[in-house]
């Protein structure tokens, strides 16, 4: 049986992050990708220069047109930039009663706004209850709990704990924007809270890190994984993705992490 993933998300031009990091990931695990377009976006590893939001007539079809032949085992969300499509993914996500690993893409990596203001309250509302994890870095936590970022872990857990109660079934707080040798993130999944610590790699190639955890997440719960495992697994292999990046050599600015490091010699 081959397991099969969706990803919900924006364009990136440049392949580092967005739907083309979450296909790559999905195929570097084992997981056939499908993919359903939310906006493109001129972009490159030093920023984004333009943003074209899809219709949400378009970004309906491509749910119903994927949900209804392919026999998708989990589904990813992305970039969401507007109320619109915001509405229309909760909508689609109810008539095919599903939940979605929801990665709250707000800003670039290079800085760049990929959220309207206005659209912050309806995914508060609307993509956070039908979240089965919310995949928050530390600036993002800070901003849909409207509190400073996080500078620890106790703060960290209370973050989640008030994410929590705005509806989705589990949360990850990742700590990669943090600060001393080790990035922790704490999954928080009811009442058990699970920490998991790698060492913090230094590297200007991390382009894409938040789409491509939260797309290998959604490929170990593609292929059955618990929660936790699936937690674990990602983020090992977006460390092992991040020690190889430099490998690459992709662009003048920010680089991608190497989702392929398994199989190219660069």
């Amino acid at each position: 049986m081959t397991a099969i993933a969706l990803t919900i998300a924006g364009s990136d031009s440049g392949g580092g992050a967005g739907i083309q990091a979450d296909l790559k990931t999905f195929s570097a695990l084992g997981v056939y990708g499908a993919s359903v377009l939310t906006a493109i976006t001129a972009q490159n590893t030093k920023g984004v220069t333009a943003i074209e939001n899809l219709s949400p007539e378009i970004i309906r079809a491509q749910m119903d047109a994927v949900l209804s032949d392919l026999d998708v085992n989990a589904i990813k969300i992305g970039m969401v930039s507007t109320v619109a499509t915001i509405e229309t993914i909760a909508e689609g996500l109810d008539l095919w009663q599903r939940q979605a690993v929801f990665d709250p893409v707000m800003v670039a990596t290079a800085g760049d706004p990929l959220l309207q203001p206005a659209a912050i309250d309806a995914l508060r509302q609307l993509l956070l209850p039908r979240a089965l994890l919310l995949t928050p870095n530390l600036p993002e936590a800070a901003l849909l709990t409207n509190t400073p970022i996080a500078e620890d872990e106790t703060q960290m857990a209370r973050q989640a704990e008030q994410l929590l109660k705005l509806g989705p079934a589990a949360v990850l707080i990742k700590g990669g924007h943090g600060k001393g040798p080790m990035s922790t993130d704490l999954l928080l999944d009811g009442s058990s809270i699970k920490q998991f610590s790698t060492l913090r790699i230094k590297t200007p190639n991390d382009h894409g890190t938040g789409c491509t955890l939260a797309s290998a997440i959604t490929a170990g719960l593609a292929k059955g994984m618990a929660l936790h495992i699936a937690v674990s697994d990602a983020k090992d292999y977006l460390t092992e993705a991040m020690a190889a990046a430099e490998t690459l050599k992709v662009g003048r600015g920010r680089g991608p992490v190497h989702h392929f490091y398994r199989w190219w010699a660069v």
